[in-house]
C-alpha cells in the first residue's frame, strides 16, 4: 500500500509539473530588452522618455513589466523636460497606455517638489499622476503627508485627499 501512495503522489507531482511548465510557456515574454530607452512623441514632439534596466512585453496578457529599475522624463508642450519619475518596478497597461510605478517610487519636478510614496500611476487618457496610497509631498513652501494624490504630471497642481500631516520645511 505505501508504495502505491509514493506512485499515486510521484503521479500528482509529475501533473503538477507538467501543467505548471505550460502555464510557464503560454506566459513567455513576445519581446524582452535590457537598457532600453522608449520615446513618447506627438506630432513629432517628444512627450516621455521611458528607461527601463529590463523591460518584458507580454502579448497575451497585453502588459509590459520593468524589473531592474524605472525612470520616466516627462516634457512639457515647448519639449523641456519638467518632470523625473522613478521607481524600482513598473508595468504599462498596453489597452490603456497607463504607466504603473512600484516601489519606492520618487517624483521630481523642475521647481524643487518631490513626491514619494509606495505606488503611482500615470494615467495616460488625462496625462495625470495619482496614487491611492501613502503619498509625502515636500515643497520649498510646505511639507504634505496623506492618503489618495491627484496632480498634473508637471507636478504644479496637486491635490492630496486624506491628509494626515502639514508644516513648512522650516519647522521639520
Amino acid at each position: 500500500m505505501l508504495i502505491s501512495q509514493k506512485l499515486y503522489l510521484l503521479l500528482i507531482f509529475l501533473l503538477f509539473s507538467a501543467y505548471s511548465f505550460s502555464q510557464e510557456e503560454s506566459e513567455l515574454p513576445a519581446q524582452e530588452s535590457w537598457n532600453s530607452t522608449v520615446f513618447f512623441t506627438d506630432s513629432g514632439k517628444t512627450k516621455a522618455i521611458l528607461y527601463a534596466g529590463h523591460l518584458q512585453v507580454f502579448e497575451k496578457s497585453k502588459e509590459t513589466f520593468i524589473d531592474s529599475g524605472l525612470q520616466v522624463d516627462f516634457y512639457d508642450m515647448n519639449e523641456i523636460k519638467t518632470t523625473t519619475l522613478t521607481s524600482k518596478l513598473g508595468r504599462v497597461d498596453e489597452n490603456t497606455q497607463n504607466l504603473y510605478a512600484i516601489d519606492s517610487v520618487v517624483a521630481v519636478n523642475d521647481s524643487g517638489v518631490v513626491i514619494t510614496t509606495d505606488e503611482m500611476m500615470w494615467r495616460n487618457l488625462d496625462k495625470k499622476i495619482v496614487s491611492d496610497k501613502f503619498v509625502r509631498i515636500e515643497s520649498p513652501k510646505e511639507i504634505i503627508e496623506g492618503y489618495g494624490f491627484e496632480s498634473d504630471q508637471q507636478l504644479r497642481n496637486y491635490v492630496i485627499y486624506n491628509i494626515t500631516y502639514i508644516t513648512s520645511p522650516d519647522k521639520k
